[in-house]
């Protein structure tokens, strides 16, 4: 059975550029929003949809590979704010990519939705199914902001991907833990739109159609689900902390992953961060900091590699990759 590992990677954030001075007129400040969650600006799509941000990042995934995008069999967007309802993102950005042979659909995770997808990417590459697959997460959470709310802070717009591609060698995807509660559902939400509440003049005077989180359970679930599932990942495939190059996680806080690498005992220096320039870009994080990261020399052969990620509903999970 042939491995899982990632050929290429890509990224690309709108040019608008929001800094946190900006936030002053509903009650917070740079100097807050710095401190508490480690952002200094984010950037915010003007005019672009999430399957521009997307089909950008792919194509640069796809070039960063080598391949082109009739070689891409498989499509797979994590995104929680798709073009329409209806039909998925993936669909968008493969007309776009002009990836004539791929199957495209998306995976809704919401901040958890790349790590899902990558999972799944590796399932269909294992299996012999797929040679090469696209995976992307991309979010532009400008458009279910309450701009007048101070939770308004939190998010930008991104989208980053990865080319996941067959190998023989000894190198890829080593192992993945993927958890779910739906008992958290209503902890990060959007109330309305769905089959539940359907839209109508009422939902949107109410502001349904943007996003509800209740912040301090975010935090709490944070720091307990994601260590226990790194720690018990590490455990199941006889790794320790130590053996570990880098990090590579989802982008809440800085709070929340300091005080996930406290609980794991790992040096903060190996956790990989760029909220400061984008903020949460949600499903986008984990590709947009692990093409970052490679672009800037971060990984040598042989480096043992871990990714984690907790989003809405609640899901979390983590992996280990050897590069």
């Amino acid at each position: 059975m042939p491995n899982a590992f990632i050929s290429g990677t890509g990224s690309f954030a709108p040019a608008n550029v929001v800094k946190n001075d900006f936030f002053q007129k509903v009650g917070s400040s740079d100097e807050w929003i710095y401190k508490n969650l480690g952002i200094k600006e984010r950037r915010i799509s003007k005019g672009q949809t999430t399957s521009d941000l997307a089909s950008k990042a792919g194509q640069e995934a796809i070039n960063n590979a080598g391949l082109t995008a009739e070689d891409i069999s498989l499509i797979i967007v994590a995104t929680a704010t798709p073009d329409r309802l209806a039909p998925s993102c993936a669909c968008f950005v493969q007309e776009k990519l002009k990836a004539i042979n791929a199957v495209a659909f998306d995976i809704s995770a919401v901040c958890s939705g790349a790590l899902f997808s990558i999972s799944t990417a590796v399932q269909f590459i294992k299996t012999g199914m797929y040679k090469h697959v696209l995976v992307i997460g991309a979010d532009t959470f400008s458009t279910i902001t309450d701009w007048t709310r101070r939770d308004s802070v939190f998010f930008g717009d991104g989208a980053g991907a990865l080319v996941i591609s067959e190998t023989n060698e000894d190198k890829g995807f080593v192992d993945f833990l993927l958890h779910s509660d739906g008992r958290g559902k209503d902890h990060f939400t959007i109330m309305a739109g769905g089959s539940e509440e359907p839209s109508s003049s009422e939902s949107i005077k109410s502001k349904k159609h943007f996003f509800k989180m209740n912040g301090q359970e975010v935090f709490k679930t944070a720091v307990e689900v994601v260590p226990t599932c790194i720690m018990n990942l590490l455990h199941k495939n006889n790794c320790k902390i130590d053996d570990i190059k880098c990090l590579l996680p989802h982008q809440p806080s800085i709070g929340i992953l300091k005080k996930i690498a406290e609980k794991i005992e790992m040096p903060f220096e190996k956790v990989k961060t760029n909220m400061d320039r984008y903020a949460n870009t949600s499903g986008a994080t984990i590709p947009i900091i692990l093409d970052e990261t490679r672009k800037n020399g971060g990984f040598e052969p042989g480096d043992l590699v871990l990714f984690a990620a907790v989003g809405a509903g609640w899901t979390w999970g983590s992996a280990l990759y050897k590069w």
